[in-house]
C-alpha cells in the first residue's frame, strides 16, 4: 500500500470552499482505499488530507483523471500553499485490507 499525508493551506476565509472542491467527485478513483479530508482545529485556513492507495502508481494515475484535473484547476486560485506532504507505507487499520 501507498499512503500520503498532506497539509494544505487555503487562502484566508476560503477553507470551506476548498473542502467542498476536494470532496467532490472522489468516489471514483481506482485504487483509492481511503481519502480523508479534515479541518485543522487550531488553524482556520489549514486542511489535512490523508490518503491510502493500493500502490503508488494508482495515486499517480489519479492525477490524470478528468474529475481530479478539474478539481485541481478549480482549487488552485484559493490554495495559499502546501505546507507539507509526507509519503507513508500503510500496514493496515480499520477499513484497510490486512
Amino acid at each position: 500500500m501507498y499512503g500520503l499525508i498532506g497539509k494544505m493551506r487555503a487562502k484566508p476565509g476560503k477553507r470551506d470552499d476548498l473542502l467542498a472542491i476536494l470532496l467532490n467527485g472522489i468516489d471514483s478513483m481506482p485504487g483509492c482505499l481511503s481519502y480523508i479530508v479534515a479541518r485543522d482545529p487550531a488553524d482556520a485556513d489549514v486542511i489535512w488530507i490523508t490518503e491510502v492507495w493500493d500502490n503508488e502508481s494508482s495515486h499517480k494515475a489519479s492525477l490524470t483523471l478528468p474529475q481530479v484535473r478539474a478539481a485541481i484547476a478549480k482549487a488552485m486560485p484559493i490554495i495559499a500553499g502546501f505546507d507539507s506532504s509526507t509519503p507513508t507505507e500503510p500496514v493496515g487499520g480499520v477499513g484497510l485490507p490486512r
